[in-house]
């Protein structure tokens, strides 16, 4: 088993370009750490480094209290996954499997004894002697699994596995490396764009953009405390909803609101402490779908947390309907039930839920609350 410290790690090219930028991190033993991010966030070039493919430009490496920045890539007892696969086209499955540990010098019947271990537990024992090109995209990415499990690696590490999968068998590889992950109890490093594959997945998520980490901790703690506008907008599905306004209060009044212009909602007493010094600022409202709806089935509604807009589009998803809302200055959505399908183009009363909202710096950008 392995634990993996990142020490002030940066990664830049001679162009000048900065992939990576003083990231720390800590990955404990048998943890699933996903990194997410946008293509270009540095993402998939610390896992090149801690694999050995990159080298460090600064910063350090520890694997099980091991210093490995100097420790070549097949020194360090790692398994890469990749997101094309990576096959031999010219070899079988179970040759494919064997071949690393050939390279190594392991006698055959243990080669043959931890093959036929991985295919039992990826269930391709029945395509060993198949080619490739003759297996499925999903069935390849278990041959690419398999070939890292008969290594028996301390980390593995997954960059971007399922991408070049169609939705449905997204769904079922990501149950199956949950399943992979309870047999073998190791530590999982895995790479993604897909802020579905994080929630999903991860025990932890590292958040990053633009070489930074903007993010670390648990799925739940990302969604419900973003640290900043950038992680509340790029964890969730819809995205989340952002709205520009200030914060203003009545004369001789102890209430605070939030002024989008064409709306005013009341900002909740639980959050006065820390909105009263933005009074008379622009700040960023963050609202999600799920947190905004139809007056007519809401239970807790009242003329200050109320908002009047035009349902623009509805796009019924079988459980849910997503309502496209515009308020006049800020277009938004809402998730609403099966049963709720306004007319388009009519104006609607929607409650939102404002104990469920973000607010944002403008200019840090930071989260205020």
């Amino acid at each position: 088993m392995a634990n993996i410290r990142l020490v002030n790690l940066s990664k830049s090219y001679t162009t000048g370009t900065k992939a990576v930028e003083n990231v720390s991190l800590e990955i404990g033993d048998r943890e699933f750490m996903v990194l997410v991010g946008p293509s270009g966030c540095g993402k998939s070039t610390i896992l090149r480094m801690i694999a050995g493919l990159e080298e460090t430009s600064t910063g350090d490496i520890w694997i099980n209290d091991r210093k490995v920045n100097d420790v070549p890539a097949k020194d360090r007892n790692i398994a890469m996954v990749f997101q094309n696969y990576a096959l031999y086209p010219h070899m079988s499955v179970y040759e494919n499997m064997a071949f690393g540990l050939k390279l190594r010098g392991y006698p055959k019947p243990e080669i043959v004894k931890r093959v036929h271990e991985a295919a039992d537990i990826l269930s391709i024992k029945q395509y060993l002697e198949r080619r490739p090109r003759e297996l499925s995209g999903g069935e390849r990415q278990r041959v690419a699994l398999g070939r890292a499990i008969v290594r028996k690696p301390l980390v593995f590490l997954f960059d971007e596995p399922l991408s070049n999968l169609d939705a449905k068998m997204r769904v079922q590889m990501r149950t199956e490396i949950h399943k992979l992950r309870m047999k073998l109890q190791t530590t999982f490093v895995y790479v993604t764009h897909d802020q579905t594959e994080a929630m999903t997945m991860g025990d932890r998520i590292v958040v990053m953009n633009k070489g930074l980490v903007q993010q670390c901790a648990d799925p739940m703690t990302i969604y419900d405390k973003p640290a900043n506008k950038f992680v509340a907008s790029f964890i969730g599905s819809p995205p989340i909803n952002f709205m520009e306004g200030r914060v203003v209060r009545p004369a001789q009044a102890r209430k605070y609101f939030f002024d989008e212009g064409n709306f005013q909602v009341k900002i909740i007493d639980e959050m006065v402490p820390k909105m009263a010094p933005y009074e008379g600022k622009k700040v960023h409202m963050g609202i999600r779908a799920e947190d905004i709806y139809d007056k007519l089935f809401a239970s807790e509604a009242s003329p200050e947390n109320t908002v009047k807009a035009i349902c623009e589009v509805v796009e019924p998803l079988g459980s849910e309907v997503y309502l496209y809302l515009n308020s006049g200055k800020h277009s938004f959505i809402a998730r609403v039930g099966a049963h709720d399908r306004p007319e388009v183009n009519r104006d609607m009363d929607l409650v939102f839920d404002m104990s469920k909202v973000h607010f944002f710096d403008c200019e840090t950008q930071e989260t205020i609350i």
